[in-house]
């Protein structure tokens, strides 16, 4: 190498040389750089806005002026319990744990299947069919879900060419989850709610099917059980976990949405609807933070429990 290449060369020792070399000898510095910036998004937008959302349900509104008054009181959350505000509570819960619990009975069939017999080419048109919901649009699927259970849309076609339309006015006159017609009752809403959110069961569910040894179900047929019973004794406590992690999908999916309410199922509001509706069109801040804080609580019980049975032992 002549003497003015070795001049143009860059020194070894440079700035970047240097600190590159002090990352090299200090993992634990290196690490702390690399985790900063996402803590301090997290810590400053995500659980900052909650502390936010937690203070501001401790305030109160002053009926006459409409000014959100600064001071600490639990008067906001007394109006919870208020029959009105209350049964939203109920009925919001109450769908959420329809809608988990058919997703579980309606994936569960699909997912064994995909985990133990699907192989090859059949697996890959397992998770096309699994995630192609999820590529439209989300008001695309619940405007076509709408029409499709519209008193003359498809659905209701259908039971008119097989003669069971008196089925289907049957089960629109069921009290509390009937109406006029599906896209304007209950069942309509956890219709649509089921399909929207079933991928995040399956999913999940699959994965940890796949992890339970075959040999244990053998072993449990050979030793006399019968299928059910080594359903209940092995395939499910080792499925467990995600089956609690998929419930934990679509129970919190469903319990913020509000989307889906405002365009098919009745009148009636749930918890998304109020957050929306209080601070928007009422401007009652700390009612709607107070409401917003429900989902949270509900979400704490419901890992609590799960946390108590050992489901997340296995994740």
């Amino acid at each position: 190498m002549t003497s003015a290449a070795l001049d143009i060369a860059p020194p070894r020792d440079g700035i970047l040389r240097r600190f590159s070399d002090v990352l090299l000898a200090r993992r634990g510095f290196y690490l702390m750089l690399l985790l900063v910036p996402p803590l301090l998004w997290l810590g400053v937008v995500y659980l900052g806005s909650l502390f936010a959302l937690l203070a501001e349900s401790f305030f109160s509104i002053d009926d006459f002026s409409g000014v959100v008054v600064r001071e600490p009181t639990l008067a906001t959350y007394r109006e919870l319990l208020k029959p009105a505000n209350f049964d939203i509570i109920v009925r919001t819960a109450s769908i959420a744990t329809i809608v988990t619990l058919l997703s579980i009975v309606v994936a569960f069939p699909v997912a064994y299947y995909a985990a133990r017999y699907a192989r090859g080419r059949a697996k890959a048109l397992f998770y096309l069919a699994v995630m192609m919901p999820l590529w439209s649009s989300y008001l695309v699927k619940i405007y076509a879900w709408k029409l499709l259970l519209a008193k003359e849309g498809v659905i209701g076609w259908l039971f008119d060419q097989v003669g069971a339309h008196s089925v289907l006015d049957a089960i629109l006159a069921l009290p509390t989850v009937g109406g006029p017609s599906l896209s304007t009752s209950y069942i309509g809403m956890v219709l649509v709610f089921l399909y929207l959110w079933i991928p995040y069961m399956i999913l999940p569910m699959q994965a940890a099917l796949e992890r339970v040894p075959v040999s244990l179900i053998e072993a449990s047929g050979d030793l006399g059980a019968r299928p059910g019973q080594t359903f209940r004794t092995v395939i499910l406590p080792l499925a467990l976990p995600g089956v609690v992690a998929g419930a934990i999908f679509t129970f919190s999916l469903t319990l913020g949405d509000y989307i889906v309410p405002a365009i098919v199922g009745p009148s009636s509001l749930i918890l998304g609807q109020v957050v929306y509706i209080q601070q928007g069109t009422a401007g009652n801040i700390p009612l709607a933070a107070a409401f917003g804080v429900v989902p949270i609580v509900l979400m704490g019980v419901l890992l609590t429990i799960a946390k108590r049975t050992g489901a997340f032992d296995a994740l």
